[in-house]
């Protein structure tokens, strides 16, 4: 599908642990001709043996912003998607370490986003290493509410299954294009 922007439109694609956003993020850059920003923390984390440092965090943090900048020229059409942003190791880092480094909660209150999906807690949870809380998503899904309140964010809750999950995120994104 080709659209055309007047500025560019950035869609962020957040929640809780396996709650399908990666392939939301992918589904949607496809579906509209752009392309997605990956979360760069599955690349970095891969051989931590979930064992982090406040240290690893800030790295997560200046490699995503690295790789939403690099990627942000290429983007077709004045639109972004975002597989995960930066409030992520906000999270994590408040919940493993008590607290968040300033340069990240700085940078979250300049890095924008025109719409946030809030991927929702209704999949099965579906087991990865790189995934650490499974009894927690509910609790997660309050956090992420919450902050997204904090900042001001627009974002819509995106729920169902399979194809329905993929066309609910893909209509929220339309109607906020006004397409």
């Amino acid at each position: 599908m080709e659209i055309e922007i007047a500025h560019p439109f950035k869609v962020a694609v957040v929640g809780p642990e396996s709650t399908g956003k990666s392939t939301m993020a992918k589904y949607l850059a496809k579906a509209l001709g752009t392309i997605c920003v990956p979360e760069y923390a599955r690349y970095y984390c891969k051989n931590l043996n979930n064992q982090y440092t406040l240290q690893d965090e800030v790295n997560m943090y200046y490699g995503q912003v690295a790789l939403e900048e690099a990627l942000t020229a290429s983007a077709s059409n004045g639109l972004l998607v975002c597989d995960t942003t930066i409030l992520t190791v906000k999270i994590w880092s408040d919940h493993l370490f008590g607290h968040t480094p300033k340069e990240v909660t700085e940078e979250i209150k300049s890095r924008k986003y025109d719409l946030y999906l809030l991927m929702d807690i209704d999949l099965p949870w579906e087991d990865d290493p790189l995934r650490d809380f499974p009894t927690e998503r509910a609790h997660f899904m309050q956090v992420w509410k919450d902050e997204l309140h904090a900042i001001q964010a627009h974002y819509e809750i995106i729920s169902g299954l399979d194809e329905a999950r993929l066309q609910n995120g893909l209509n929220a994104v339309k109607k906020h294009l006004n397409l």
